[in-house]
């Protein structure tokens, strides 16, 4: 019999994360419309997302980038996990505050960018409704993590008799305990050892290389310099919905670094949460490099500067280190407990009954009373 007594998510909670996913993916597809309204062309939208920056139709500014259609992707297979009940509930709650921490950590200086002096050029109408957007979305994921934390209850069993076995019936020769099936150990959906394993130093690998970037570039650009593509600039701004540079960086750095060390520890919530940074880091550094092949670099990667052939290939790096453990982290983790695990058999209540293979027969005379 399993030992492991996780808490689930009850089917309320489950519902009401999944209509908040639902709500933050309608956002992101609201804006995601808006930027293919004021394109010149629909493709603009897709060159804007890989670095180029194709001029909108009118003298406005670019909402999106790469990372909105893929937090709208996340949000929609969140959604669509949280609804399935054969989804264990430690992948459900491990997906909301994945999902959570991503949207809150890409949105955080939004909120003070979008009211600062030097985008006072734009639309006001314009800049408020973004600057609302980023708030509505902090306050989803917030409350993705308030339903994760409200919406659990222990995962108890029912219907039990004396010791937590279901009384057997009377007519019964003997009672036996069904021998369970073998099992992976731990709560459903924790990864593997060796899955575990390879998760971890793909992401803590890539997670460092993009750490120690942005310790060169603060060494490099001085502390004020740096801090402009931290909290935001003219000189830095690209989309509206967008965080500065650095700070992008730094926050995708962060989820790969905490997914690694709870992969190592192959918590159960581990798997969903290097989903999330794996794809966050994969499109990373995917977008370097259409950018890098858009500028020649990557036709000209012999004669470049050493530096910028260490960034072109930590790009790689860490755009390979992403869909590596992308696909490793999607493998499937320890299966739930089958329901019959603690079932138990009654035999000898008919002549010829057949009994569990483990049971000694009954005797050839029954005993007075039986």
């Amino acid at each position: 019999m399993s030992t492991v007594r996780d808490s689930v998510l009850t089917r309320g909670a489950r519902g009401l994360g999944a209509l908040l996913c639902l709500l933050l993916a309608l956002i992101g597809v609201g804006w995601i419309i808006r930027d293919l309204t004021i394109a010149q062309h629909g493709a603009d939208v897709g060159r804007f997302w890989l670095g180029q920056l194709p001029r909108p139709r009118e003298f406005t500014a670019w909402a999106t980038s790469a990372l909105d259609p893929l937090l709208v992707l996340g949000a929609l297979v969140v959604a669509v996990a949280a609804l399935r009940t054969a989804v264990a509930s430690t992948l459900v709650t491990g997906a909301l505050l994945s999902l959570a921490a991503a949207t809150a950590l890409l949105r955080i200086p939004l909120v003070w960018m979008l009211g600062a002096g030097w985008l006072q050029g734009l639309d006001s109408g314009l800049m408020a409704r973004a600057r609302l957007t980023a708030l509505v979305q902090l306050a989803l994921a917030v409350a993705m993590i308030a339903v994760c934390a409200a919406g659990r209850r222990p995962d108890g069993t029912g219907g039990r008799g004396v010791h937590g076995l279901p009384a057997p019936q009377s007519a019964a020769y003997g009672v036996v305990r069904a021998v369970p099936p073998v099992a992976g150990h731990g709560a459903p959906g924790r990864p593997f050892k060796g899955p575990a394993v390879t998760v971890a130093v793909l992401l803590g690998a890539a997670g460092i290389a993009v750490t120690g970037w942005e310790i060169h570039w603060w060494a490099q650009l001085g502390g004020d310099i740096y801090a402009k593509g931290l909290f935001g600039d003219a000189s830095v701004f690209r989309a509206l919905l967008q965080p500065p540079v650095h700070w992008q960086a730094v926050a995708l750095a962060l989820l790969a670094l905490g997914a690694a060390a709870a992969a190592l520890r192959r918590a159960a919530w581990s798997r969903p949460a290097a989903l999330t940074a794996a794809a966050l880091l994969c499109v990373h550094g995917a977008v370097a490099l259409a950018f890098a092949g858009h500028t020649g670099k990557l036709g000209r990667f012999a004669v470049l500067p050493v530096r910028a052939q260490l960034e072109l290939g930590s790009a790689g790096f860490v755009a390979a280190a992403g869909l590596a453990a992308l696909i490793t982290a999607a493998r499937p983790g320890v299966p739930a407990a089958a329901p019959e695990t603690d079932e138990v058999l009654a035999y000898g209540a008919t002549p010829g009954e057949a009994r569990p293979p483990h049971a000694p027969p009954p005797p050839s005379t029954l005993p007075p009373g039986w």
